[in-house]
C-alpha cells in the first residue's frame, strides 16, 4: 500500500505536509489509519509538474510481461523502474494520456484487468492515481472489488478559512490551492472531502468537478462491462 500527496496551487513547503500535521504523510505511511496493511518498502519519491504519481496492487510479476508488451514501442526505452506503477504510466501514455487522461486511464485500468483474467488473477487492480498536466490535476480511485483504498481532496480554502479563523495556515493559500491526499492531514473538521470510490475528479482553477469511473475494455478483449 503507498500514501501520498498531490498539491495545486500556492507551493508549500514539503516540511509542512511531509513532518508537520498530526497525521502527516511520513506518520501514515507508518501507521496508517484507513490503510488495509502497512506502506510498502519498495522506495518514495518527490516530484515537480509534469510528474505523475500513481499506486497500485495487483500480482505484478505474473502479468509484467503482457502489460509490458502492450507499451507503444517508441516509449517503452523510457521504463526504467520495475514496478507496477511504471509499467501503468507508460500504458496510460501509450492509451493517449496528454491528450486524455480520463479516457486513458480507463483503457490502462482495463487492460490491467483483462490481462490478469487471461492468467486467473481475480480482482486485479487496486489504484489511486494522479496525473497532471501542470495546470490540471486528475485523481482517480478505482479497484477491482469496488473497496478503493482511501482518497481525500481538500475543501476549498475561502470555506476552510470560514470554518477555522484561527488557523494561520489557510489564510498562507491562494484560494486557488487544493490537496488530494490518502489519508487527511490532521484532524480539522470539516477541511477534507472523501473521493467517492470508482470516480475521478479534476482540481483546476475556477473549481472541481467529479464524475464516475470504470475501466475501458478494448473491442475484442471479451470483458464484460
Amino acid at each position: 500500500m503507498c500514501r501520498w500527496i498531490a498539491c495545486s496551487g500556492t507551493p508549500v513547503l514539503l516540511s509542512q505536509i511531509l513532518f508537520q500535521p498530526e497525521h502527516s504523510l511520513i506518520d501514515q505511511s507508518l501507521h496508517p489509519r484507513m490503510g488495509a496493511e502497512t506502506t510498502n518498502g519498495d522506495g518514495f519519491g518527490i516530484g515537480w509538474c509534469p510528474q505523475d504519481t500513481e499506486t497500485a496492487d495487483l500480482e505484478f510479476r505474473r502479468i509484467r510481461r503482457d502489460l509490458a508488451l502492450a507499451v507503444d514501442p517508441a516509449l517503452y526505452a523510457g521504463i526504467e523502474g520495475s514496478n507496477d506503477s511504471d509499467v501503468m504510466f507508460f500504458l496510460a501514455l501509450t492509451f493517449g494520456l496528454p491528450e486524455d487522461p480520463p479516457g486513458a486511464v480507463a483503457r490502462m485500468a482495463g487492460s490491467v484487468e483483462t490481462t490478469a483474467q487471461s492468467h486467473g488473477i481475480g480482482q486485479p487492480l487496486q489504484m489511486t492515481v494522479a496525473v497532471t498536466d501542470g495546470e490540471r490535476v486528475w485523481v482517480f480511485r478505482c479497484s477491482s472489488e469496488g473497496r478503493s483504498r482511501s482518497l481525500y481532496v481538500s475543501t476549498k480554502v475561502d470555506a476552510l478559512r470560514a470554518l477555522h479563523p484561527d488557523v494561520s495556515f489557510p489564510r498562507e493559500l491562494s484560494d486557488e490551492t487544493r490537496l488530494v491526499v490518502s489519508e487527511p492531514l490532521g484532524d480539522l473538521p470539516g477541511a477534507w472531502k472523501e473521493v467517492p470510490e470508482s470516480s475521478y475528479g479534476v482540481v483546476q482553477p475556477g473549481g472541481g468537478v467529479l464524475h464516475r469511473f470504470r475501466p475501458e475494455y478494448s473491442a475484442g478483449s471479451g470483458a464484460l462491462w
